[in-house]
């Protein structure tokens, strides 16, 4: 069961962005991310209870952590327009690389040699993915630009964890519990993408649309709410490096659902390309992730 569940977990977040092209057929990508948190929101109120009341300093760190959070999903699933899901998934799940980066400007050390490394593998790889593209997005001819969406969503949920980081614990170290901080964070980047959905007269997909809202529902329910608490659950039977380091299967599962449902081929380049990207992330998990920690937490 432990292992069914990683895997379910794995399958559930890997099939976002399958969800989210469907979704797209119906809504603009700002609207999109509206939706899906919002219902994530909703479903979440029943679970969470009552608010724990924070400092106000913590509070504006939350509001900052839900900005972020809604920067990711409307620049992660616009970019599943405009390139092919395998490159977008691969792309965003550089988030260590960028966490890595950030701390060690913030802690003015020098970086390890694994992190150079891994830096240098991921450009690499990049450079590799750059310069194929064998899948038909729905808007073709913007590869590129689909590729800078996806780096972007990578970079804005590796600025969500930094802020959920210093936020979550207060002085004492107390930490809030994990329903109290996405129901928090979710509904920030809810409130945030609304008001930017209206702001680009970005509406709602019709209602009897049913692909579309059939995409923005499932992302809801199956990808965000059942896929990471599997893997919450999961640090109940694995050390937060397995967890971790189990994301890189996300990638994989998204090519191998994108072939089947888009018919998207991924070519040599783009495999080399990958292998090193994955490769890079895996170094800098691995560099960086407590062994023994159960009081640890994935990505939320």
């Amino acid at each position: 069961m432990p292992f069914l569940r990683l895997l379910g977990g794995q399958v559930a977040i890997g099939a976002a962005a399958i969800f989210a092209r469907y979704a797209l057929t119906g809504a603009g990508p700002i609207a999109v991310s509206a939706l899906r948190l919002a219902i994530a929101t909703l479903a979440l109120v029943a679970f969470a209870g009552r608010l724990q009341r924070v400092s106000p300093a913590r509070e504006r760190l939350f509001a900052l952590a839900g900005i972020a959070l809604a920067l990711h999903f409307a620049t992660w699933i616009a970019s599943l327009s405009y390139t092919s899901v395998a490159i977008s998934t691969l792309l965003v799940t550089t988030t260590p690389l960028w966490t890595e980066a950030f701390d060690v400007i913030r802690e003015r050390r020098a970086p390890a040699s694994s992190f150079i490394a891994a830096l240098l593998l991921a450009l690499a790889g990049v450079a590799f993915i750059a310069n194929e593209h064998n899948g038909r997005p729905p808007i073709a001819g913007h590869e590129f630009f689909g590729d800078a969406l996806a780096l972007a969503g990578s970079i804005a949920i590796g600025g969500y964890l930094l802020l959920v980081r210093d936020a979550a614990t207060d002085a004492s170290g107390a930490r809030l519990r994990t329903s109290q901080i996405v129901l928090r964070t979710y509904g920030y980047a809810a409130l945030a993408l609304l008001l930017a959905a209206a702001f680009a007269h970005q509406g709602a997909p019709a209602p009897n649309d049913a692909i579309a809202w059939g995409g923005i529902i499932a992302m809801a329910l199956v990808s965000q709410l059942l896929g990471l608490t599997a893997l919450n659950a999961s640090l109940a039977s694995f050390t937060p490096s397995v967890v971790a380091l189990s994301t890189l299967c996300e990638p994989l599962v998204a090519a191998i659902l994108a072939a089947i449902a888009f018919h998207e081929r991924i070519g040599p380049k783009t495999a080399i390309g990958g292998v090193l990207v994955l490769g890079a992330v895996a170094i800098v998990l691995r560099a960086s992730m407590p062994e023994r920690n159960p009081s640890a937490s994935v990505a939320l």
